[in-house]
């Protein structure tokens, strides 16, 4: 009896041993979540052999590790509980605990359209871009597509350290010269879809445990980036031509982080980013991001975190800045060592019409590439006649048969996928479909290869059809679709979905960076789906067209691997640059870029620098380049501790004793804020450095375009390059009076500061923006950095004209956790 107690008591006691350390263990009603620790590395006692035995003997049962990190990421990921969570982050060598969050996804004319022609510049080497390595993080790749074939190619570089890893319909032999490498990641994901979590799990009925690509985004972002020329391609006969990426020799490494239907998980992207600089990528593509609206900190922000230890290892990375547009402040991967990306139009359109029976034609824009109606009459109904909000939208089961059965049924955008719509009308009886742009979309078209006759029609056509069909007796019309039209202007036009500066946690650094083709972009396509992606479309095609911030990413991805491999000696930041000071603020009609929301000219906040222009880009002139140390201090500007600089630095900081001005982040644009409690003229000053990469010797001259009602200065006004002179450093003061600054509907002004060489073969442009904002709203914590009250760790974000958009940080324990819902920055609705 006495041995039986005694047995019982140190198991017992062993138990309690246990608990303490694994609290989870014994939780019985708290969920099991995944968390994200960053840990000091340097911490490790030296009795573990690897870090992965000090994690699993210190912090969680080996069971609970999903993945350890060690390139771009000093830590772990896991699935505990929170209160286990929380006891963690109270260890000495845990320096933030970040909640896993959900994310989800953000040509045969587009390359030309950027400055590209055969045998000429960047394509005139049949070799550029084949010792440069692009990693896609997406929803993997369709291998047999002609996009991903290696004839021609010589060996993979010899640098190359990637894997072809097998699944699902994915073996060794998938992989070639050209697509290298492939992974995938569903340790996160197949966490959250435990008891309790977020999301299902994988249905593997429709998905493939494997890089092989279930949604088609991945496939389509990647040719996009660097597909190989396939003749005779074209979605349904619409953009026939030859397809082909911006970058067609450079070779393809794919990282399986987005799974369809149910996105991608911060934890599974970071070991991503840790397993694509280990395996050897020159550019990484994220066309991933944020869609709730909220400015994540940069401590806080695993795709920021991941970013900065690729950039600071030679690694540039592209990513989408979202579809939220045209609301302003709507961007998002913000960080300045992130080139951001938005979406213009090409000078291709695929037009519809809608023609009424009182001979009215609607303008619009269609890819329908089934039986027409070839003129045909048909009554026109609106359900949203009645006021039921569902019908009005054409979602789900909310049709009448008997009210459409027959007839062209007039759709709202938005609620649910536009495709869709065209499914629930066709399932209802109807015979055609007309979008209708709201005034939140406004004149913004995309085209949809919908499975019935359809056209989408922007915010003023869709309220004309709207009234016709409700003033007239009986309303008829037909769909007239035209195909493709090539030399449409003006263009490019900053597409109406693309996310608006400013800079919601940063103003003083313009983001977007940007833009690049991304409405209507053909490219490669999945097998596994449709072209609308409905799992009740039968069609099958070998490329399809999409639109979105997505399909503008891979575009300067594949642009950033000609420059690297014409430059194989410049940094990311120096690329950027290279891209951003001379990209394009005209159209081809030579006239300033219009908002296609609005009609009227677009400013930096739509399009930052301009659109892209890679003819121009390969020969820049001057860069300005930033290197580690520079973020590194930019990061203690913006209110940073030293710990919460090595939460994204890795290395231990120490921040100067004299606070750096976050403006003075050597960055290809100029963003002055001034307060709107200012009396009287105030003025900024700002430092800037140039590197010439052109001749030698050369002499370039300031050009000012100062922002209305804003004085603007440059000193000196003229820079002397010589063989031993190849940095110049000069100032530019901008001197405003809040009280008297007429700022336009986004809360700024505009202006420009352009370096000319003698020859005018060089033009360095870079954007100034002047706005205000009120000094009570921003705070410590709305510049990223923590109150220290840690329960209270939150803060309002800056916006423009005074206003304020509130941002909670949940703690654990000393440290800081955020959750929300983000995004493939494709979904455009």
């Amino acid at each position: 009896m006495a041995t039986t107690l005694l047995s019982s008591v140190v198991a017992l006691l062993v138990l309690l041993s246990l608990s303490s350390n694994f609290p989870e263990s014994f939780s019985a009603v708290e969920t099991v979540r995944t968390f994200i620790f960053r840990v000091d590395s340097q911490s490790k006692p030296s009795i573990f052999p690897t870090h992965y035995h000090w994690y699993t003997s210190e912090f969680a049962e080996p069971t609970r590790i999903l993945h350890t990190y060690d390139t771009v990421f000093h830590g772990f990921s896991a699935s505990l509980t929170e209160t286990h969570a929380a006891s963690l982050g109270n260890h000495p060598s845990v320096l933030a605990v970040l909640e896993d969050r959900r994310r989800e996804l953000h040509t045969t004319r587009s390359p030309q359209f950027l400055g590209l022609r055969n045998q000429h510049g960047l394509w005139s080497n049949s070799d550029y871009g084949s010792d440069v390595i692009i990693g896609v993080f997406d929803t993997g790749v369709w291998p047999e597509r002609r996009s991903f074939l290696d004839t021609n190619l010589g060996p993979v570089p010899a640098r190359w350290k990637g894997v072809c890893q097998t699944g699902a319909r994915f073996v060794a032999k998938n992989c070639n010269r050209k697509l290298i490498g492939a992974r995938f990641f569903s340790k996160g994901h197949e966490a959250a879809a435990g008891p309790g979590g977020p999301i299902a799990g994988i249905n593997q009925t429709i998905e493939f445990m494997s890089p092989r690509d279930a949604d088609g985004h991945g496939t389509h972002t990647a040719s996009t980036a660097a597909g190989r020329h396939a003749f005779g391609a074209s979605m349904g006969g619409y953009a026939a031509g030859i397809a082909k990426g911006v970058a067609p020799k450079a070779r393809l490494a794919v990282y399986k982080v987005c799974w369809k239907n149910s996105g991608c998980f911060d934890s599974d992207i970071l070991a991503a980013f840790d397993a694509a600089v280990k395996d050897g990528v020159d550019v990484i593509s994220i066309s991933v991001g944020g869609g709730d609206g909220i400015s994540t900190p940069y401590y806080l922000d695993p795709i920021a975190i991941g970013a900065y230890g690729a950039v600071s290892r030679g690694v540039f990375v592209s990513s989408s800045a979202g579809n939220d547009g045209p609301n302003i402040m709507s961007v998002t991967n913000l960080a300045p060592w992130l080139v951001t990306v938005g979406a213009g139009t090409i000078d291709r359109n695929f037009p519809a019409d809608v023609v009424l029976s009182d001979g009215r034609r609607l303008n619009g824009v269609s890819l329908y590439s089934g039986v027409q109606l070839k003129g045909k009459m048909y009554p026109v109904v609106y359900p949203g006649k009645s006021g039921e909000l569902s019908a009005s939208l054409c979602m789900e089961n909310s049709l009448d048969p008997n009210l459409v059965k027959g007839k062209i049924v007039i759709c709202d955008r938005g609620s649910n996928p536009r495709v869709a719509k065209g499914m629930v009308v066709k399932e209802a009886g109807g015979i055609g479909m007309i979008l209708a742009n709201g005034a939140s979309n406004g004149e913004g078209l995309v085209g949809d290869a919908h499975l019935l006759p359809a056209c989408a029609l922007g915010s003023d056509e869709g309220d004309a059809v709207k009234k016709y069909v409700s003033s007239s007796p009986n309303p008829t019309a037909t769909i007239d679709v035209k195909g493709t039209v090539i030399g449409i202007k003006p263009a490019p036009v900053v597409a109406s979905f693309s996310a608006r500066g400013p800079n919601g946690l940063n103003p003083e650094v313009l983001k977007p960076d940007l833009i690049a083709p991304g409405v209507n972009i053909l490219a490669a396509w999945t097998d596994a789906v449709g072209p609308t992606g409905l799992e009740s479309d039968p069609r099958k095609t070998e490329f399809n067209i999409l639109s979105g911030t997505s399909m503008a990413c891979p575009h300067v991805s594949g642009a950033a691997a000609l420059l690297k491999s014409a430059h194989p000696d410049w940094s990311p930041a120096a690329i950027r640059s290279a891209m951003m000071t001379t990209a394009s603020i005209t159209d081809n009609t030579n006239r300033p870029m219009i908002d296609e929301a609005t009609g009227k000219p677009s400013t930096p906040y739509d399009f930052g620098a301009g659109h892209l222009n890679l003819g121009r880009a390969m020969d820049p002139g001057l860069i300005y380049d930033i290197t580690n140390s520079d973020y590194e201090s930019f990061l203690c500007a913006i209110g940073y501790n030293p710990k919460l600089v090595q939460v994204v630095t890795r290395s231990p900081v120490v921040c100067p004793t004299k606070k750096p001005l976050p403006e003075n982040l050597n960055y290809p644009s100029i963003a002055a804020l001034f307060s709107t409690a200012s009396r009287g003229p105030s003025s900024k000053t700002f430092t800037r450095t140039v590197t010439n990469v052109g001749q030698a010797n050369a002499v370039y001259v300031a050009k000012i375009v100062a922002p209305r009602g804003v004085t603007v200065t440059v000193k000196p006004t003229k820079l002397v390059f010589t063989a031993a002179v190849k940095k110049i450093s000069y100032y530019v003061s901008v001197t405003a009076d809040s009280k008297h600054l007429v700022l336009d509907d986004a809360g700024a002004v505009f202006g420009s500061v352009t370096w000319t060489d003698e020859n005018k073969r060089h033009v360095v442009r870079s954007p100034i923006v002047v706005t205000q904002l009120d000094p009570l709203v921003r705070t410590l914590d709305a510049r990223g950095g923590c109150n220290t009250d840690p329960v209270s760790c939150q803060g309002g974000i800056w916006a423009p004209n005074g206003g304020k958009r509130c941002r909670f940080n949940n703690p654990i324990g000393r440290k800081h956790l955020v959750a929300w819902s983000v995004g493939l920055t494709d979904s455009i609705m």
